[in-house]
């Protein structure tokens, strides 16, 4: 298989026994939860290729995966690895202060942990 044609490994930020992704995925129903699925299977299959209007560089490694209403929130690391952060449902065209905040602290986890692990 061409390294063009192998999927990326999708992954989950936890906090400790918790997966703000998972919480989120598993709260959505209907078309939403549709639309999410679809946005995953594009993700795992182009990965760092999925452009606007689908995907939208946040700074600083951050991206945000668009749907019409669902929005995930993701970064890629090392060895074709993307990491879910977190999603939202959109209510207004901008990212809540807090909620860019909250993801980069969880960016910087992730980096530090991969750090630790020796595979950054």
């Amino acid at each position: 298989m061409s390294p063009a044609a192998e999927q990326w490994r999708i992954e989950e930020y936890r906090v400790g026994d918790r997966s703000p992704i998972l919480e989120f995925l598993r709260g959505l129903s209907g078309r939403d939860s549709e639309e999410a699925e679809a946005l995953l299977l594009l993700l795992m299959r182009r990965g760092n290729q999925v452009r606007e209007p689908r995907s939208k560089a946040l700074g600083e490694g951050l991206f945000e995966l668009r749907g019409r209403r669902v929005r995930l929130f993701y970064m890629f690391l090392p060895g074709r690895r993307v990491m879910l952060l977190d999603g939202v449902i959109k209510k207004t065209d901008k990212i809540a202060v807090s909620v860019l905040t909250r993801l980069k602290q969880c960016q910087r986890e992730v980096l530090r942990r991969d750090r630790e692990a020796g595979t950054l």
